[in-house]
């Protein structure tokens, strides 16, 4: 039982730790500004709940891709991510874009809106240093489901975070500046992505 308590908390150490300031929490926000936060929470619960056990059964996988592909795949998604929000927050003015986002966040299908979130999110974990993290930790305790369940719980608290912290910059920032900023963050996590598959 020692084992697996200890296997369980590093898991569930390491990887909230590595996903606070990563691009998952960053990328939670947006959704919570598109979307309600139940179906965001849900299409998470099922992206991280895979994104787990791919982890800790089929980690090994991840060493046959080259690093490369993966960063300049990752690099493609954040950079067109960073223009599509660009381009959504100066679509309209500050008032017009405000009621628009709240109109599209309370218009969007809960099944739609929790596809795009796992699908979202899915990627975005794929390769990405929590899944490396998982990948050693269920390598050095040998206990696939400790870590696995430890994984699981530390990336949904970032997103339980991720939504609460979008609930109230929804009700004291304006979307579109909440937009722009997240477009910045994508840019940078675009550029760091590009400088890792180049170098």
């Amino acid at each position: 039982m020692g084992h697996w308590l200890l296997a369980f908390v590093s898991a569930y150490g390491a990887v909230f730790l590595l996903e606070l300031p990563d691009k998952t929490t960053a990328l939670t926000l947006v959704l919570s500004s598109r979307f309600r936060s139940r179906p965001v929470l849900a299409g998470a619960a099922v992206a991280f709940a895979l994104q787990s056990v791919i982890a800790v059964a089929l980690g090994s996988a991840i060493t046959l891709l080259p690093a490369r592909v993966v960063a300049g795949a990752i690099a493609v998604l954040f950079g067109v991510g960073a223009l599509l929000l660009l381009r959504e927050s100066m679509a309209a003015d500050a008032g017009d874009a405000d009621a628009a986002a709240s109109s599209t966040r309370a218009g969007v299908p809960f099944l739609r809106a929790a596809m795009v979130s796992f699908g979202t999110l899915f990627l975005t974990e794929w390769g990405d240093a929590s899944q490396v993290t998982a990948i050693g930790v269920a390598a050095r305790y040998a206990s696939p489901v400790a870590v696995g369940i430890g994984t699981f719980l530390a990336l949904m608290s970032v997103t339980v975070l991720a939504l609460l912290v979008g609930r109230k910059l929804r009700s004291r920032v304006p979307a579109h500046f909440i937009q722009r900023g997240a477009a910045a963050v994508f840019g940078v996590f675009a550029l760091l992505a590009a400088w890792q598959a180049i170098f």
